[in-house]
């Protein structure tokens, strides 16, 4: 077992250059869920050099076993995937971009369509925050309503963090708390209208007034567990009834338990789905598929980009969902999941550790049981990285990930454990713990 020691860690180079990076860009980086805070402030490694498969090297060349979120859950296939990079340099070779149109974009489609035979139509965006303003648009236009209804997180647009415009706490119960709605203009009060996952009544108490009002309902149909299958038939029903368009945002769900979106395991297709992130194995793209009928309403409003045409993304996607398809990648990372799922349950069981284990196979997470968690998870993510091996309270399976990764990961992950239920927490951190929302990172 590798071991490179706190010293080390606190003196990477890494740590040197976030801090400079802290006086250049707000926030640190351009991604809540990579900001080193999240982890293990002042020990995180922040940068890398290189990563292939199941491994990243640091800028000080220290080499991790990612098993933690992989990318944000991006990196499906593993990094650096040979078959899908060998695509987008032979794309590079050809030229990305030019006056005319790339075809790929039209296969990409085919390929999407044929995976959801109830969509007729699609368009491209290369971030899912993109995706899900076009798809807001494009049922806005179809129902020429204002409102929208949602559960879940949906991004960092004016359209989603207007719920907090009005209440403070709107977004509380959603995944993220604490997204101040600083920037987004008054006007939009009132037009973003949050209500609980699985909870029916709660849905109707909102609608009840507004029904005319209406635009779009929108869900993450499973992130946590497996999506309740009556509830999202309610959902559909009650969007038809009142003339609204359904939404399911796959940006985190899709292509993680199957090829193409979770919904096709229940049956239950909505009006307009959204992807992102797994679809192009790392590389921008994202999509918003739906039925003819309101997809063909974004030719009655402006929605354009020209990065949206480059041909990059849709290599790299055609190529990802082909190698997804192919080597059945679906059931390989379910059962990588399944395995260290079953690590943390056998090992905190083991020492006495209490913890929470939930989410689907592919997108696991556990908690501890304890009044000082956010410190267990701060010094279970540094002792982890002094084994080598990037560990989080989550996991997010790829292809790369091997029996042996498996194995080598539940060793450690016995030692941690057991390090954790030795140790008195009020001496476990030479740091400060782990962020749990936002802070202002920049100096004053």
């Amino acid at each position: 077992m590798k071991n490179f020691g706190i010293e080390t860690l606190l003196a990477g180079s890494g740590q040197a250059l976030y801090k400079r990076a802290c006086q250049l860009i707000p926030g640190g980086t351009q991604l809540l869920s990579k900001r080193p805070e999240m982890f293990a402030p002042d020990v995180w490694p922040a940068y890398y050099s290189r990563a292939k498969g199941s491994r990243v090297w640091d800028i000080d060349d220290n080499e991790y076993l990612d098993m933690s979120i992989m990318g944000i859950g991006a990196n499906v296939l593993g990094y650096a995937d040979e078959d899908v990079d060998e695509a987008v340099v032979n794309a590079i070779g050809r030229g990305v971009s030019s006056s005319l149109n790339c075809p790929e974009e039209v296969e990409l489609a085919e390929l999407l369509m044929e995976l959801h035979p109830w969509a007729g139509m699609v368009r491209y965006t290369r971030s899912g925050g993109e995706a899900m303003a076009v798809a807001i648009r494009i049922a806005r236009a179809s129902t020429k309503r204002d409102v929208v209804l949602f559960s879940g997180y949906h991004g960092w647009s004016d359209w989603y963090l207007a719920a907090n415009l009005g209440d403070k706490d709107g977004l509380d119960g959603q995944l993220m708390p604490g997204l101040e709605p600083n920037g987004v203009p008054r006007s939009l009060s009132g037009t973003a209208l949050p209500f609980h996952f699985n909870d029916i009544e709660n849905l109707r108490s909102v609608i009840k007034g507004r029904e005319t009002k209406i635009a779009a309902i929108v869900v993450e149909p499973a992130r946590g567990e497996e999506a309740p299958k009556e509830y999202l038939n309610l959902l559909k029903e009650i969007a038809f009834e009142i003339g609204a368009v359904l939404i399911f945002d796959e940006i985190t769900s899709g292509f993680r338990m199957v090829p193409g979106g979770i919904h096709l395991r229940y049956g239950i297709n909505p009006d307009i789905a959204v992807y992102a992130k797994s679809m192009a194995n790392g590389y921008a793209m994202a999509a918003v598929i739906g039925t003819e009928t309101v997809m063909q309403s974004a030719q009655t409003t402006f929605i354009s980009s020209t990065n949206w045409t480059e041909r990059i993304g849709p290599v790299a996607s055609v190529a990802t969902i082909r190698k997804y398809i192919k080597n059945e990648v679906a059931a390989h990372i379910i059962s990588v999941g399944n395995q260290v799922k079953a690590i943390w349950r056998e090992k905190a069981e083991k020492h006495g550790i209490g913890v929470a284990i939930t989410g689907l196979p592919t997108l696991g997470a556990f908690a501890f049981q304890h009044e000082k968690a956010q410190t267990f998870n701060t010094f279970y993510t540094i002792e982890m990285l002094q084994r080598g091996v990037l560990g989080f309270r989550q996991f997010k399976p790829s292809f790369a990930h091997t029996s042996a990764d498996v194995e080598f990961y539940g060793d450690v992950v016995d030692d941690v454990f057991k390090l954790i239920s030795q140790t008195d927490p009020d001496e476990m951190l030479q740091t400060q713990a782990a962020h749990t929302g936002f802070m202002r990172l920049t100096k004053e």
